[in-house]
């Protein structure tokens, strides 16, 4: 429900965890608009994961951005076939393959992240960016006790 056409029930808005529902719902609508055309959120974190921790088997980077061992698979290809991403075998254990960032895919990241960083400026207009700060370092605090 838009809470701009309807109003929302008190009871709701004082749910810590419907809001930050329907800010993540929000969110990710702004990010697929933001990425239209050029990637996907999946892609975005997996190009991301690769650039800060380098070289990575299809496993493990499923593991660290929570995307599914299926997903990662397909997503892989696609950049590979694009060009943003090598794939070679596992010299320590030949059924795996290593997933590298390529420069082209570094690039591709530094575009996506410029598009990723307007869309998450429209999320947080409505605050001071101390505010948006604090917001993102109180929802990690909370994600990561979880």
């Amino acid at each position: 429900m838009d809470s701009t056409t309807h109003p929302t029930p008190a009871r709701l808005r004082a749910l810590p965890s419907w809001v930050i529902n329907q800010t993540a719902i929000t969110a990710n609508r702004l990010t697929d608009r933001a990425l239209a055309g050029t990637s996907s959120r999946r892609r975005f974190a997996m190009l991301s994961a690769l650039d800060e921790f380098g070289p990575s088997s299809q496993a493990d980077l499923g593991r660290c951005t929570g995307i599914d061992r299926s997903d990662v698979v397909t997503g892989v290809n696609a950049m590979v076939e694009q060009g943003f991403l090598r794939q070679r075998p596992d010299p320590a254990d030949g059924r795996r393959n290593i997933v590298t960032l390529t420069p082209a895919g570094k690039e591709h990241l530094e575009r996506l992240s410029a598009l990723i960083a307007d869309a998450q400026e429209e999320l947080l207009h409505a605050l001071s960016p101390s505010e948006s700060k604090m917001l993102v370092d109180l929802l990690t605090r909370v994600l990561d006790s979880g």
